[in-house]
């Protein structure tokens, strides 16, 4: 058994808004908007503009609880860039045993993609804090709930991709309260009041599902 990342952390609400193409001139507006909203778990994607200089931003800026982190991590070299910044999540679009391992090393929270029940399972085997079950659109929330029936209970599973607030009730159904929002939250050229919008109704959608609380 590998070393085991950080445990998934308790939130409020298991939103993560991932800031796919979000430049440093841009991000602190956006982060802090999503925070005001209720959102508190922010990825940028490693394919984005400078995004170690957004993730040091944000991590310095965001209050102390709000999880920070790079999404798209796939050279094990990016967790030390990661780790510098500030950033205490990992997220990957795939199961890399040398980059889960080193971001377990560092003490970061980990969500590596898994699309069949062998990635989830070498996924969990290499200490990943949770699943990203990616692209949740294609698999759906039977799909996902078949693989889930071979998980330990307890696993965080995450839909990510094509996942929006119309989303949510469909996935509660199977017990999926993780969610990575992208383009209904963020895309390319958007302002930080579109985002605050956007954050405003996908929370209130969440919390109608998912009460505070409960």
């Amino acid at each position: 058994m590998s070393q085991s990342s950080a445990p998934w952390p308790k939130l409020k609400r298991d939103l993560i808004a991932i800031l796919r193409g979000v430049k440093p001139d841009e991000v602190l507006a956006i982060g802090e908007e999503l925070v005001k909203a209720g959102i508190d778990v922010i990825e940028v994607p490693l394919n984005s503009p400078e995004p170690f200089q957004s993730i040091e931003l944000l991590a310095k800026t965001l209050p102390s609880h709000v999880l920070i982190g790079a999404g798209t991590v796939l050279d094990p070299a990016d967790i030390a860039r990661l780790d510098a910044a500030g950033g205490r999540l990992m997220i990957s679009p795939n199961v890399d045993a040398a980059v889960l391992a080193a971001a377990a090393r560092a003490g970061m929270v980990t969500m590596p993609g898994v699309f069949t029940p062998t990635e989830a399972l070498a996924a969990l085997k290499a200490g990943a804090s949770g699943l990203k079950f990616f692209p949740a659109s294609v698999l759906g929330p039977d799909g996902i709930k078949a693989i889930s029936a071979i998980l330990p209970k307890g696993t965080v599973i995450g839909a990510v991709g094509g996942v929006d607030e119309n989303s949510f009730a469909a996935y509660a159904k199977i017990g999926v309260r993780t969610f990575g929002l992208g383009s209904s939250l963020y895309k390319i050229g958007v302002s930080s009041s579109d985002v605050a919008e956007r954050a405003k109704a996908t929370v209130e959608a969440y919390d109608r599902i998912f009460p505070v609380g409960a």
